[in-house]
Protein backbone atom coordinates (compact mmCIF):
# COMPACT_ATOMS: atom_id res chain seq x y z
CA UNK A 1 0.00 0.00 0.00
CA UNK A 2 1.50 3.22 -1.26
CA UNK A 3 2.02 6.34 1.66
CA UNK A 4 -1.77 7.22 2.43
CA UNK A 5 -1.07 10.96 1.72
CA UNK A 6 0.06 10.42 -2.34
CA UNK A 7 -2.80 10.96 -4.52
CA UNK A 8 -2.17 9.31 -7.95
CA UNK A 9 -3.03 11.05 -10.82
CA UNK A 10 -4.35 8.52 -13.66
CA UNK A 11 -4.73 10.54 -16.96
CA UNK A 12 -6.76 9.00 -19.43
CA UNK A 13 -6.50 11.84 -22.22
CA UNK A 14 -5.09 9.47 -24.96
CA UNK A 15 -8.13 7.02 -24.20
CA UNK A 16 -10.93 8.17 -22.63
CA UNK A 17 -10.65 12.02 -23.95
CA UNK A 18 -9.79 10.64 -27.58
CA UNK A 19 -13.43 9.00 -27.28
CA UNK A 20 -14.89 12.49 -27.61
CA UNK A 21 -16.17 12.83 -31.06
CA UNK A 22 -14.04 14.74 -33.20
CA UNK A 23 -10.97 14.45 -30.67
CA UNK A 24 -9.14 11.56 -32.12
CA UNK A 25 -5.34 11.85 -32.44
CA UNK A 26 -2.54 10.64 -34.71
CA UNK A 27 0.20 8.53 -33.36
CA UNK A 28 2.81 11.43 -33.37
CA UNK A 29 0.04 13.82 -32.11
CA UNK A 30 -0.37 10.74 -29.26
CA UNK A 31 3.40 10.66 -28.22
CA UNK A 32 3.84 13.82 -28.01
CA UNK A 33 1.23 14.13 -25.34
CA UNK A 34 2.24 11.26 -23.36
CA UNK A 35 5.63 12.74 -23.36
CA UNK A 36 4.35 16.21 -22.01
CA UNK A 37 2.25 14.33 -19.25
CA UNK A 38 5.20 13.10 -18.31
CA UNK A 39 6.75 16.04 -17.74
CA UNK A 40 3.35 17.62 -15.80
CA UNK A 41 3.97 14.70 -13.52
CA UNK A 42 0.71 12.49 -13.49
CA UNK A 43 1.50 9.02 -11.71
CA UNK A 44 -0.28 6.70 -14.81
CA UNK A 45 -1.12 7.10 -18.55
CA UNK A 46 -3.84 5.37 -19.93
CA UNK A 47 -2.62 5.22 -23.13
CA UNK A 48 -5.63 3.35 -25.08
CA UNK A 49 -7.77 0.85 -25.92
CA UNK A 50 -5.22 -1.54 -28.02
CA UNK A 51 -7.97 -4.76 -28.70
CA UNK A 52 -9.98 -1.31 -30.69
CA UNK A 53 -7.48 -0.57 -33.65
CA UNK A 54 -4.50 -1.65 -35.38
CA UNK A 55 -3.73 2.09 -34.77
CA UNK A 56 -4.25 1.96 -31.06
CA UNK A 57 -2.51 -1.21 -30.22
CA UNK A 58 0.58 0.59 -32.18
CA UNK A 59 0.14 3.86 -30.18
CA UNK A 60 0.03 2.11 -26.50
CA UNK A 61 3.05 0.14 -27.60
CA UNK A 62 5.01 3.10 -28.91
CA UNK A 63 4.10 4.80 -25.78
CA UNK A 64 5.47 1.88 -23.41
CA UNK A 65 8.40 1.69 -25.66
CA UNK A 66 9.65 5.29 -25.34
CA UNK A 67 7.76 7.49 -22.35
CA UNK A 68 9.53 6.77 -19.07
CA UNK A 69 8.51 7.66 -15.23
CA UNK A 70 4.67 7.11 -15.56
CA UNK A 71 3.07 3.87 -15.41
CA UNK A 72 1.79 3.22 -18.89
CA UNK A 73 -1.90 1.40 -19.10
CA UNK A 74 -4.18 -0.50 -21.15
CA UNK A 75 -7.65 -0.39 -20.99
CA UNK A 76 -9.78 -4.13 -21.62
CA UNK A 77 -12.61 -5.71 -21.28
CA UNK A 78 -12.69 -9.03 -19.40
CA UNK A 79 -12.04 -10.75 -22.68
CA UNK A 80 -9.16 -12.98 -23.18
CA UNK A 81 -8.38 -11.11 -26.62
CA UNK A 82 -8.88 -7.57 -24.84
CA UNK A 83 -6.33 -8.64 -22.26
CA UNK A 84 -3.90 -10.40 -24.91
CA UNK A 85 -3.85 -7.23 -26.71
CA UNK A 86 -3.40 -5.00 -23.54
CA UNK A 87 -0.63 -7.63 -22.30
CA UNK A 88 1.14 -7.23 -25.58
CA UNK A 89 1.14 -3.40 -25.85
CA UNK A 90 2.08 -2.52 -22.59
CA UNK A 91 5.02 -4.82 -22.54
CA UNK A 92 7.97 -2.73 -23.00
CA UNK A 93 6.96 -0.91 -20.56
CA UNK A 94 8.41 -3.56 -18.43
CA UNK A 95 7.49 -2.93 -13.97
CA UNK A 96 5.83 -0.02 -15.58
CA UNK A 97 2.80 -1.29 -17.36
CA UNK A 98 -0.49 -1.81 -15.90
CA UNK A 99 -3.87 -3.56 -17.69
CA UNK A 100 -7.06 -1.93 -16.72
CA UNK A 101 -10.04 -4.45 -16.84
CA UNK A 102 -13.51 -3.05 -16.70
CA UNK A 103 -16.36 -5.26 -16.91
CA UNK A 104 -20.60 -3.55 -16.07
CA UNK A 105 -21.60 -4.55 -12.73
CA UNK A 106 -25.36 -2.43 -12.20
CA UNK A 107 -28.34 -3.80 -12.78
CA UNK A 108 -28.94 -2.32 -15.76
CA UNK A 109 -25.73 -3.22 -17.44
CA UNK A 110 -26.02 -6.74 -16.17
CA UNK A 111 -29.66 -7.18 -17.84
CA UNK A 112 -29.83 -4.95 -21.23
CA UNK A 113 -25.83 -4.89 -21.92
CA UNK A 114 -24.14 -8.06 -21.04
CA UNK A 115 -27.55 -10.48 -20.62
CA UNK A 116 -25.44 -11.99 -16.84
CA UNK A 117 -26.41 -12.72 -13.66
CA UNK A 118 -24.72 -11.89 -10.47
CA UNK A 119 -22.81 -14.91 -10.14
CA UNK A 120 -21.76 -14.73 -13.83
CA UNK A 121 -20.45 -11.42 -13.68
CA UNK A 122 -18.26 -12.71 -10.38
CA UNK A 123 -16.70 -15.19 -12.58
CA UNK A 124 -16.06 -12.91 -15.62
CA UNK A 125 -14.30 -10.43 -13.41
CA UNK A 126 -12.03 -13.27 -11.45
CA UNK A 127 -11.41 -14.58 -15.16
CA UNK A 128 -10.10 -11.67 -16.31
CA UNK A 129 -8.71 -10.70 -13.35
CA UNK A 130 -6.10 -14.03 -13.38
CA UNK A 131 -5.59 -13.36 -17.04
CA UNK A 132 -4.09 -10.13 -16.81
CA UNK A 133 -1.87 -11.34 -14.19
CA UNK A 134 -0.11 -13.30 -16.61
CA UNK A 135 1.05 -10.39 -18.22
CA UNK A 136 2.11 -7.87 -15.35
CA UNK A 137 0.99 -7.55 -11.44
CA UNK A 138 -0.32 -4.62 -11.95
CA UNK A 139 -4.03 -4.47 -12.12
CA UNK A 140 -6.47 -2.19 -12.10
CA UNK A 141 -10.51 -3.80 -11.95
CA UNK A 142 -13.70 -1.04 -12.78
CA UNK A 143 -17.11 -2.60 -11.97
CA UNK A 144 -18.67 -0.05 -15.06
CA UNK A 145 -21.78 1.93 -13.83
CA UNK A 146 -20.75 1.33 -10.19
CA UNK A 147 -22.52 4.01 -8.86
CA UNK A 148 -25.42 2.56 -9.86
CA UNK A 149 -24.58 -0.64 -8.55
CA UNK A 150 -26.47 -1.94 -5.69
CA UNK A 151 -23.95 -1.34 -2.66
CA UNK A 152 -24.24 -5.06 -1.30
CA UNK A 153 -23.20 -6.47 -5.16
CA UNK A 154 -20.74 -3.92 -5.70
CA UNK A 155 -19.00 -5.06 -2.03
CA UNK A 156 -19.32 -8.25 -3.49
CA UNK A 157 -17.89 -8.17 -7.20
CA UNK A 158 -14.54 -5.64 -5.23
CA UNK A 159 -14.12 -8.40 -2.71
CA UNK A 160 -13.57 -11.24 -5.70
CA UNK A 161 -11.31 -9.03 -7.93
CA UNK A 162 -9.11 -8.22 -4.59
CA UNK A 163 -8.80 -11.96 -3.83
CA UNK A 164 -8.08 -12.34 -7.76
CA UNK A 165 -4.85 -10.34 -7.61
CA UNK A 166 -6.11 -6.64 -8.64
CA UNK A 167 -3.85 -3.76 -7.11
CA UNK A 168 -6.48 -0.95 -8.24
CA UNK A 169 -10.00 -1.07 -7.49
CA UNK A 170 -12.04 1.68 -9.97
CA UNK A 171 -15.26 3.20 -8.99
CA UNK A 172 -16.59 4.80 -12.02
CA UNK A 173 -19.23 7.02 -12.17
CA UNK A 174 -19.87 6.12 -15.83
CA UNK A 175 -22.59 8.19 -16.39
CA UNK A 176 -22.35 11.22 -14.65
CA UNK A 177 -25.40 10.43 -12.75
CA UNK A 178 -23.94 10.63 -9.20
CA UNK A 179 -24.24 13.16 -6.50
CA UNK A 180 -20.94 14.12 -4.45
CA UNK A 181 -22.91 12.88 -0.94
CA UNK A 182 -24.19 9.91 -2.76
CA UNK A 183 -20.27 9.38 -4.29
CA UNK A 184 -18.70 10.03 -1.46
CA UNK A 185 -21.02 7.85 0.90
CA UNK A 186 -20.39 4.65 -1.88
CA UNK A 187 -16.40 5.16 -1.35
CA UNK A 188 -16.93 5.15 2.39
CA UNK A 189 -19.20 2.04 1.98
CA UNK A 190 -16.98 0.29 0.11
CA UNK A 191 -13.92 0.87 2.31
CA UNK A 192 -15.80 -0.14 5.18
CA UNK A 193 -17.59 -3.41 4.17
CA UNK A 194 -15.09 -5.16 1.36
CA UNK A 195 -12.85 -7.21 3.11
CA UNK A 196 -8.89 -5.98 1.76
CA UNK A 197 -10.23 -2.58 0.52
CA UNK A 198 -7.97 -0.88 2.74
CA UNK A 199 -4.94 -2.80 1.53
CA UNK A 200 -5.34 -1.68 -2.45
CA UNK A 201 -5.57 1.61 -3.83
CA UNK A 202 -9.46 2.82 -4.43
CA UNK A 203 -9.83 5.25 -7.70
CA UNK A 204 -12.27 7.38 -8.96
CA UNK A 205 -13.44 8.14 -12.30
CA UNK A 206 -16.16 10.59 -12.57
CA UNK A 207 -18.39 12.01 -15.77
CA UNK A 208 -19.37 15.83 -16.23
CA UNK A 209 -22.88 14.72 -17.75
CA UNK A 210 -24.24 16.94 -14.90
CA UNK A 211 -21.38 19.24 -14.12
CA UNK A 212 -20.35 17.37 -11.27
CA UNK A 213 -16.80 15.35 -12.50
CA UNK A 214 -15.07 17.39 -10.38
CA UNK A 215 -17.24 17.55 -6.89
CA UNK A 216 -17.59 14.10 -7.14
CA UNK A 217 -13.89 13.21 -7.53
CA UNK A 218 -12.70 15.47 -4.42
CA UNK A 219 -15.76 14.02 -2.50
CA UNK A 220 -14.55 10.85 -3.32
CA UNK A 221 -10.81 11.59 -2.62
CA UNK A 222 -12.45 13.11 0.81
CA UNK A 223 -14.03 9.57 1.32
CA UNK A 224 -10.49 7.59 1.23
CA UNK A 225 -9.93 7.41 -3.14
CA UNK A 226 -6.30 7.85 -3.41
CA UNK A 227 -6.64 7.84 -7.23
CA UNK A 228 -7.70 10.22 -9.56
CA UNK A 229 -8.52 9.53 -13.08
CA UNK A 230 -9.09 12.75 -15.31
CA UNK A 231 -8.13 14.12 -18.22
CA UNK A 232 -6.45 17.83 -19.86
CA UNK A 233 -9.27 19.83 -20.35
CA UNK A 234 -11.76 17.71 -19.08
CA UNK A 235 -12.42 16.17 -22.60
CA UNK A 236 -14.23 12.41 -23.02
CA UNK A 237 -16.98 10.80 -23.73
CA UNK A 238 -20.37 13.17 -23.91
CA UNK A 239 -19.91 16.09 -21.45
CA UNK A 240 -16.37 14.91 -20.48
CA UNK A 241 -14.31 14.06 -17.44
CA UNK A 242 -13.17 15.77 -14.37
CA UNK A 243 -10.70 18.05 -15.56
CA UNK A 244 -7.20 17.04 -14.49
CA UNK A 245 -5.77 21.03 -14.30
CA UNK A 246 -9.25 21.09 -11.40
CA UNK A 247 -8.83 18.51 -9.20
CA UNK A 248 -5.25 19.15 -9.15
CA UNK A 249 -5.47 22.97 -8.30
CA UNK A 250 -8.51 22.40 -6.15
CA UNK A 251 -6.84 19.78 -3.28
CA UNK A 252 -3.48 22.71 -3.60
CA UNK A 253 -5.70 25.54 -3.08
CA UNK A 254 -7.79 23.94 -0.86
CA UNK A 255 -5.45 22.79 1.42
CA UNK A 256 -7.31 23.34 4.66
CA UNK A 257 -10.19 20.95 3.34
CA UNK A 258 -7.69 17.96 2.07
CA UNK A 259 -5.07 18.61 4.63
CA UNK A 260 -3.54 15.22 4.53
CA UNK A 261 -3.09 14.82 0.69
CA UNK A 262 -0.63 16.25 -2.20
CA UNK A 263 -0.14 14.89 -6.00
CA UNK A 264 2.95 14.85 -8.00
CA UNK A 265 1.95 17.58 -10.36
CA UNK A 266 4.50 19.98 -11.53
CA UNK A 267 1.55 22.66 -11.76
CA UNK A 268 3.98 25.48 -13.69
CA UNK A 269 3.06 22.50 -16.95
CA UNK A 270 -0.37 22.92 -16.49
CA UNK A 271 -1.07 25.70 -19.24
CA UNK A 272 1.33 24.04 -21.41
CA UNK A 273 0.06 20.68 -21.44
CA UNK A 274 -3.85 22.10 -22.07
CA UNK A 275 -2.67 23.96 -24.69
CA UNK A 276 -1.04 21.04 -26.27
CA UNK A 277 -3.76 18.74 -25.90
CA UNK A 278 -6.16 21.04 -27.40
CA UNK A 279 -3.95 21.60 -30.81
CA UNK A 280 -3.43 17.90 -30.61
CA UNK A 281 -7.29 17.35 -30.47
CA UNK A 282 -8.68 20.12 -32.21
CA UNK A 283 -10.63 21.06 -29.53
CA UNK A 284 -10.46 24.96 -28.65
CA UNK A 285 -10.25 25.77 -24.98
CA UNK A 286 -13.15 28.26 -23.48
CA UNK A 287 -12.00 31.28 -22.56
CA UNK A 288 -13.48 30.85 -19.46
CA UNK A 289 -12.41 27.51 -18.19
CA UNK A 290 -10.87 26.96 -14.80
CA UNK A 291 -7.22 27.23 -14.80
CA UNK A 292 -6.27 27.81 -18.38
CA UNK A 293 -8.65 29.48 -20.07
CA UNK A 294 -7.51 33.11 -21.56
CA UNK A 295 -10.14 35.07 -18.74
CA UNK A 296 -9.39 32.40 -16.05
CA UNK A 297 -6.90 35.38 -14.49
CA UNK A 298 -8.61 38.65 -16.38
CA UNK A 299 -10.48 40.85 -14.65
CA UNK A 300 -12.11 43.90 -15.96
CA UNK A 301 -14.45 45.17 -14.07
CA UNK A 302 -12.83 48.48 -12.21
CA UNK A 303 -13.46 47.20 -8.88
CA UNK A 304 -11.89 44.49 -9.32
CA UNK A 305 -8.59 45.49 -11.21
CA UNK A 306 -8.49 47.93 -8.45
CA UNK A 307 -8.51 45.68 -5.43
CA UNK A 308 -5.81 43.65 -8.01
CA UNK A 309 -3.67 46.41 -7.96
CA UNK A 310 -3.68 46.83 -4.17
CA UNK A 311 -3.22 43.19 -3.43
CA UNK A 312 -3.82 40.62 -5.52
CA UNK A 313 -5.55 37.87 -3.37
CA UNK A 314 -8.40 40.16 -2.99
CA UNK A 315 -10.00 38.70 -6.35
CA UNK A 316 -7.67 35.66 -7.23
CA UNK A 317 -7.30 32.82 -5.22
CA UNK A 318 -4.46 31.16 -7.41
CA UNK A 319 -1.09 33.09 -8.44
CA UNK A 320 -1.28 32.73 -12.14
CA UNK A 321 2.28 31.91 -12.50
CA UNK A 322 2.05 28.71 -10.11
CA UNK A 323 -0.10 27.14 -13.40
CA UNK A 324 2.15 28.12 -16.15
CA UNK A 325 0.67 31.37 -16.94
CA UNK A 326 3.10 34.63 -17.25
CA UNK A 327 5.57 35.60 -19.43
CA UNK A 328 7.16 33.66 -22.31
CA UNK A 329 10.70 33.71 -23.79
CA UNK A 330 11.53 35.66 -26.69
CA UNK A 331 9.36 35.35 -30.34
CA UNK A 332 10.72 34.26 -32.98
CA UNK A 333 10.92 35.92 -36.09
CA UNK A 334 11.86 34.90 -39.73
CA UNK A 335 15.65 35.08 -39.02
CA UNK A 336 15.63 32.44 -36.38
CA UNK A 337 17.28 29.71 -37.15
CA UNK A 338 16.43 26.29 -37.17
CA UNK A 339 18.37 26.00 -34.20
CA UNK A 340 15.88 28.23 -32.25
CA UNK A 341 12.43 26.80 -34.10
CA UNK A 342 13.70 23.06 -32.37
CA UNK A 343 14.68 24.85 -29.35
CA UNK A 344 11.14 26.68 -28.74
CA UNK A 345 9.25 22.98 -29.82
CA UNK A 346 11.44 21.00 -27.20
CA UNK A 347 10.31 24.29 -24.27
CA UNK A 348 6.93 23.35 -25.11
CA UNK A 349 6.49 19.45 -24.92
CA UNK A 350 7.29 18.36 -28.90
CA UNK A 351 9.85 16.15 -30.08
CA UNK A 352 9.97 15.89 -33.75
CA UNK A 353 11.94 13.66 -36.12
CA UNK A 354 14.07 15.78 -38.64
CA UNK A 355 11.78 15.67 -41.30
CA UNK A 356 8.94 17.27 -39.25
CA UNK A 357 11.41 19.84 -37.74
CA UNK A 358 12.27 20.76 -41.49
CA UNK A 359 8.48 21.31 -42.31
CA UNK A 360 7.75 22.89 -39.20
CA UNK A 361 10.60 25.35 -40.05
CA UNK A 362 9.61 25.85 -43.80
CA UNK A 363 6.11 27.12 -42.43
CA UNK A 364 7.81 29.49 -39.81
CA UNK A 365 9.45 31.06 -42.69
CA UNK A 366 6.71 31.27 -44.84
CA UNK A 367 5.07 32.96 -41.51
CA UNK A 368 7.03 35.41 -40.86
CA UNK A 369 7.63 36.86 -44.25
CA UNK A 370 3.83 38.01 -43.34
CA UNK A 371 4.27 38.93 -39.68
CA UNK A 372 7.04 40.17 -37.61
CA UNK A 373 6.75 37.55 -34.39
CA UNK A 374 6.11 33.98 -34.30
CA UNK A 375 4.67 33.21 -30.51
CA UNK A 376 4.08 29.79 -28.99
CA UNK A 377 1.02 29.39 -29.86
CA UNK A 378 1.56 30.08 -33.35
CA UNK A 379 4.07 26.94 -32.84
CA UNK A 380 1.70 24.62 -31.40
CA UNK A 381 -0.89 25.39 -33.97
CA UNK A 382 1.31 24.56 -36.60
CA UNK A 383 2.83 21.56 -35.14
CA UNK A 384 -0.58 20.47 -34.25
CA UNK A 385 -1.68 21.25 -38.08
CA UNK A 386 1.51 19.22 -39.24
CA UNK A 387 1.41 16.32 -37.22
CA UNK A 388 -2.33 15.74 -37.38
CA UNK A 389 -1.67 14.19 -40.77
CA UNK A 390 2.03 14.44 -41.80
CA UNK A 391 1.47 12.00 -44.67
CA UNK A 392 0.80 14.31 -47.82
CA UNK A 393 -0.81 12.55 -51.05
CA UNK A 394 -1.92 16.17 -51.59
CA UNK A 395 0.08 19.42 -51.04
CA UNK A 396 -0.67 23.15 -51.63
CA UNK A 397 1.41 24.63 -54.20
CA UNK A 398 -0.59 28.12 -54.86
CA UNK A 399 -4.39 29.45 -54.37
CA UNK A 400 -5.14 32.43 -55.81
CA UNK A 401 -8.88 33.73 -54.90
CA UNK A 402 -10.41 36.98 -56.59
CA UNK A 403 -13.22 38.13 -54.79
CA UNK A 404 -15.19 41.37 -54.48
CA UNK A 405 -18.55 42.91 -52.94
CA UNK A 406 -21.15 41.29 -56.09
CA UNK A 407 -19.17 38.96 -57.36
CA UNK A 408 -18.73 35.45 -57.34
CA UNK A 409 -15.29 34.13 -55.79
CA UNK A 410 -13.00 32.74 -58.42
CA UNK A 411 -10.32 30.73 -57.41
CA UNK A 412 -7.32 29.34 -58.92
CA UNK A 413 -5.22 26.17 -57.20
CA UNK A 414 -2.57 24.28 -57.91
CA UNK A 415 -1.51 21.10 -55.88
CA UNK A 416 1.22 19.01 -55.86
CA UNK A 417 0.58 14.96 -56.23
CA UNK A 418 2.56 11.84 -57.95
CA UNK A 419 5.31 14.31 -58.00
CA UNK A 420 3.07 16.13 -60.92
CA UNK A 421 1.24 20.03 -60.06
CA UNK A 422 -2.10 19.61 -61.68
CA UNK A 423 -4.42 22.84 -61.78
CA UNK A 424 -8.21 23.81 -61.84
CA UNK A 425 -10.29 27.40 -61.69
CA UNK A 426 -13.81 27.55 -59.58
CA UNK A 427 -16.06 29.44 -58.39
CA UNK A 428 -18.26 29.11 -55.31
CA UNK A 429 -21.22 30.77 -53.10
CA UNK A 430 -18.15 32.39 -50.87
CA UNK A 431 -14.13 32.17 -51.37
CA UNK A 432 -13.63 29.42 -48.62
CA UNK A 433 -16.77 27.36 -50.70
CA UNK A 434 -15.12 28.38 -54.56
CA UNK A 435 -11.49 27.07 -52.81
CA UNK A 436 -12.76 23.82 -51.14
CA UNK A 437 -14.75 22.88 -54.99
CA UNK A 438 -11.87 23.96 -56.55
CA UNK A 439 -9.92 20.96 -54.67
CA UNK A 440 -12.41 18.68 -55.51
CA UNK A 441 -12.05 19.25 -59.11
CA UNK A 442 -8.81 18.01 -58.56
CA UNK A 443 -8.98 15.78 -56.54
CA UNK A 444 -12.38 13.74 -57.85
CA UNK A 445 -13.56 13.72 -54.27
CA UNK A 446 -16.78 15.27 -53.03
CA UNK A 447 -16.45 16.38 -49.62
CA UNK A 448 -19.19 17.73 -47.59
CA UNK A 449 -18.27 19.98 -44.53
CA UNK A 450 -19.66 18.94 -41.33
CA UNK A 451 -18.00 21.75 -38.83
CA UNK A 452 -16.24 24.54 -39.73
CA UNK A 453 -14.16 26.64 -37.18
CA UNK A 454 -11.68 29.89 -37.24
CA UNK A 455 -10.09 31.52 -34.53
CA UNK A 456 -7.15 33.86 -34.10
CA UNK A 457 -4.04 31.91 -32.50
CA UNK A 458 -2.48 35.29 -31.08
CA UNK A 459 -3.69 39.02 -30.79
CA UNK A 460 -3.03 41.48 -33.63
CA UNK A 461 -3.84 42.56 -37.09
CA UNK A 462 -1.39 40.03 -38.24
CA UNK A 463 -2.04 37.22 -35.76
CA UNK A 464 -1.83 33.72 -37.39
CA UNK A 465 -5.80 32.13 -37.88
CA UNK A 466 -6.40 28.63 -37.00
CA UNK A 467 -8.96 26.64 -38.96
CA UNK A 468 -10.71 23.69 -37.89
CA UNK A 469 -13.09 21.63 -39.70
CA UNK A 470 -14.67 18.09 -40.69
CA UNK A 471 -15.71 16.72 -43.59
CA UNK A 472 -17.75 13.27 -44.67
CA UNK A 473 -16.35 11.85 -48.10
CA UNK A 474 -19.13 9.51 -47.90
CA UNK A 475 -22.94 9.46 -46.65
CA UNK A 476 -22.23 7.17 -43.74
CA UNK A 477 -18.73 7.62 -42.80
CA UNK A 478 -17.35 9.26 -40.43
CA UNK A 479 -16.30 12.68 -40.76
CA UNK A 480 -12.82 13.38 -40.78
CA UNK A 481 -10.84 16.01 -39.28
CA UNK A 482 -8.78 18.83 -40.51
CA UNK A 483 -6.67 21.77 -39.58
CA UNK A 484 -4.27 24.39 -40.18
CA UNK A 485 -2.94 27.89 -39.55
CA UNK A 486 -1.54 30.33 -41.62
CA UNK A 487 -1.67 34.24 -41.01
CA UNK A 488 -3.98 34.14 -44.37
CA UNK A 489 -7.68 32.59 -43.64
CA UNK A 490 -8.18 31.36 -47.50
CA UNK A 491 -5.22 29.92 -47.43
CA UNK A 492 -5.74 28.01 -43.80
CA UNK A 493 -8.68 27.06 -45.35
CA UNK A 494 -7.60 25.44 -48.24
CA UNK A 495 -4.79 23.26 -45.94
CA UNK A 496 -6.96 22.40 -43.48
CA UNK A 497 -10.05 21.13 -46.22
CA UNK A 498 -6.19 19.39 -47.61
CA UNK A 499 -5.37 17.68 -44.59
CA UNK A 500 -8.85 16.11 -44.20
CA UNK A 501 -8.67 14.71 -47.91
CA UNK A 502 -4.88 13.57 -47.26
CA UNK A 503 -6.19 12.00 -43.58
CA UNK A 504 -8.98 10.24 -44.95
CA UNK A 505 -6.87 8.88 -47.73
CA UNK A 506 -4.82 7.23 -45.83
CA UNK A 507 -7.09 5.87 -43.27
CA UNK A 508 -9.30 4.40 -45.92
CA UNK A 509 -6.08 3.02 -48.02
CA UNK A 510 -6.89 5.00 -50.96
CA UNK A 511 -3.07 6.84 -50.88
CA UNK A 512 -1.30 4.96 -53.06
CA UNK A 513 0.45 5.94 -55.96
CA UNK A 514 -1.07 4.23 -58.32
CA UNK A 515 -4.46 4.83 -57.15
CA UNK A 516 -3.96 8.73 -56.93
CA UNK A 517 -2.64 8.85 -60.37
CA UNK A 518 -5.79 6.51 -61.36
CA UNK A 519 -8.06 8.88 -59.63
CA UNK A 520 -6.56 11.86 -61.27
CA UNK A 521 -6.28 10.78 -64.45
CA UNK A 522 -10.66 10.29 -64.25
CA UNK A 523 -11.99 12.45 -61.37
Amino acid sequence: MASADKIYIFDTTLRDGEQCPGAAMTQPQKLAVARQLARLGVDIIEAGFPIASRGDFESVREIATTVRGPVICGLARCVHADIDAAGAAVKPAGKKGRIHVFLGTSKIHREFKLGKARKEIVRLAIDGIRRARKFTPNIEFSPEDASRTEIDFLVEVVEAAIRAGATTINLPDTTGYATPEEYGRMFSEVLSLAQGASDVILSTHCHNDLGLAVANSLAAVQAGARQVECTLNGIGERAGNAALEEVVMALRTRSDCYPHVTTGIHSRELVRTSRLVSGACGFPIPRNKAIVGLNAFAHSSGIHQDGILKKRETYEIINPQIVGWGKTELPLTKHSGRAAVASRLKHLGYTLRPAELQAIFSRCKEIGDRKKFIYDDDLVSLVGAHIQNPRETYSLVSLHVHTGTGEKPLAEIALRCAKQNHFAIGTGDGAVDAVMKTIDQITGLQGHLTEYQVRAVTEGKDAVGEVSLSVRFRAKSEAVAGRSAATDVIESSARAYLAAINRWLAESGRASAKKTRRALANP
